[in-house]
């Protein structure tokens, strides 16, 4: 199993939420995040002032998938979040030892679904 973390732009969630769930992923696990990379944060007026805003707002998205969902799975990540500009974000994939369900006990696959 892979865990698949995703660092998008908010207005894009709904989006990504609809494609993936057209391909039966549900269980989604989202923080609500800011950070900075290359865009360098954005310019803010506040009363005829500018000012720099450093860490801009991101979203988080986690699932835990089979290996063989993975590719689908990012190609749709891409699809739905890409707005070709600079902070559209990232991918992150990393392995996965083992899922446990905490209410009933279930291992492995069968703790994801």
């Amino acid at each position: 199993m892979k865990k698949i973390e995703a660092i998008i732009r908010p207005e894009k969630f709904q989006d990504l939420r609809a494609k993936l769930s057209e391909i039966g992923i549900s269980g989604l696990t989202i923080t609500e995040a800011a950070g900075t990379g290359k865009q360098k944060g954005q310019k803010g007026v506040f009363r005829g002032t500018t000012f720099q805003i450093q860490l801009l707002p991101k979203l988080k998205v986690e699932t835990v998938v089979e290996n063989e969902q993975v590719d689908e799975i990012v190609a749709i990540i891409i699809e739905a979040c890409n707005t070709g500009e600079i902070g559209d974000g990232k991918i992150f994939i990393h392995p996965i030892e083992e899922v446990i369900r905490i209410r009933t006990k279930e291992r492995g696959a069968e703790a994801v679904l």
